[in-house]
């Protein structure tokens, strides 16, 4: 095999800042406000000006562009700007690009940020209402006129194949929605802070789609993140400790659709991240046993499971019994159930946190995490490990 990029990337690369606003569910002011506030707040965090910045990076669904968040941030000029595809698939990989810009010489500090009021303006849970024909629209034809309009509805067929496959019940679910609810109650910047629940809590919740109840669905949040990404050697310039780029991928797997990928083999896993596991693991020379913190994209709990299966924490069928051992601590901030939903940049703050030491739930000597972004959908990850 010839050796690529990605396997080069490792090490040259770190997150030096974090910033975000509150996470709410009635913001009061733009999306745009929102941006500019989260990424001041980063460059502050990485003691640095938005004059140092000269790379912009975020996803194809926000609605405030890079030049425009360059002028309410107070930013110069640019000489790199992207944007990656796929709603929360795109997290991860937003500082994935950073990276590769940075080590590339194209840009000295990248920051990438997401901004929105997905609760208080359009709302991604309300499912597809309008479609300008296109070839995505062409693919939902496929499910749509059967009544799968909604997230949740086309995750629910995935998840009731895999309950039946390992011969589980919705139960099996509920494990995920209390160890993030557990973290989110001592996370004073999570929406559930001070709001743990149970089992039992989790059983007794309503149904949205069956196998699916209310608390297997992520919330919707109001609310920006940012991170800003420069060089390790300049990293080990600023006040705070880095968190190194150990390895980045993305990954889509073969049959690949956006959510409704209903016509694999096998409905039991996550092909697209089991690509990015395999380049994660190949590139940093890591494996499961040496991950200390696992920030799994958790919009849905039962891809929380099959993602702990296709990076080879556990094996098929076996997530829900490794969660509820705690053999691996998972989303200390509460995740996208209990701290917010920012389409999974707020996941990639708490693995900075995590590596610094200033998490709330932090893990003693934590020098390796594992972050994924949503799943169902082409996807990305990354691992962050402390500099020493």
């Amino acid at each position: 095999m010839s050796v690529r990029t990605a396997d080069r990337l490792g090490g040259r690369a770190a997150v030096v800042g974090i910033g975000a606003t509150e996470f709410s569910k009635d913001s009061g002011r733009s999306e745009l406000a929102l941006a500019a506030e989260a990424v001041r707040a980063a460059l502050d965090d990485a003691g640095l000006t938005p004059a140092d910045v000269d790379g912009l990076v975020t996803f194809t669904m926000d609605t405030s562009p890079e030049i425009t968040v360059a002028q309410a941030a107070g930013i110069g000029e640019l000489s790199f700007f992207s944007r990656v595809h796929y709603g929360g698939g795109a997290a991860c990989a937003t500082v994935q690009q950073a990276a590769l810009a940075v080590a590339a010489g194209v840009a000295e500090v990248v920051v990438c940020y997401r901004a929105f009021n997905e609760r208080s303006g359009r709302r991604f849970g309300s499912g597809v209402t309008h479609r300008e024909p296109s070839a995505e629209g062409a693919a939902l034809g496929w499910s749509l006129p059967f009544g799968l309009l909604t997230p949740a509805s086309w995750v629910a067929m995935a998840a009731q194949r895999y309950l039946h496959a390992h011969g589980l019940t919705p139960e099996a679910f509920g494990q995920v929605a209390v160890v993030d609810r557990r973290h989110a109650a001592t996370n004073p910047a999570a929406w559930f802070h001070g709001r743990p629940i149970t089992l039992a809590d989790h059983a007794a919740s309503r149904w949205i789609a069956e196998p699916l109840r209310l608390l297997d669905c992520c919330q919707e949040t109001d609310g920006g993140q940012a991170l800003v990404v420069t060089s390790l050697e300049r990293a080990r310039d600023l006040p705070r400790p880095p968190a190194v780029v150990a390895a980045a991928a993305q990954g889509a797997g073969r049959a690949q659709e956006q959510m409704t990928s209903f016509y694999r083999d096998d409905l039991t896993g996550l092909p697209e991240m089991g690509v990015v596991a395999r380049q994660l693991w190949r590139t940093s020379g890591l494996g499961p046993d040496d991950i200390d913190v696992g920030i799994l994209y958790d919009h849905f709990t039962p891809f929380v499971l099959m993602q702990l299966e296709e990076f080879g924490f556990c094996g098929r069928g076996e997530g829900a019994d490794f969660v509820a051992a705690g053999s691996l601590p998972l989303n200390t901030h509460g995740g996208q159930l209990g701290e917010a939903y920012l389409h999974g940049m707020n996941g990639i703050a708490e693995a900075v946190r995590q590596v610094r030491g200033t998490a709330v739930n932090q893990v003693p000597g934590a020098a390796a995490v594992l972050v994924t972004a949503g799943t169902g959908v082409p996807t990305s990850g990354l691992v962050l490990t402390d500099d020493g």
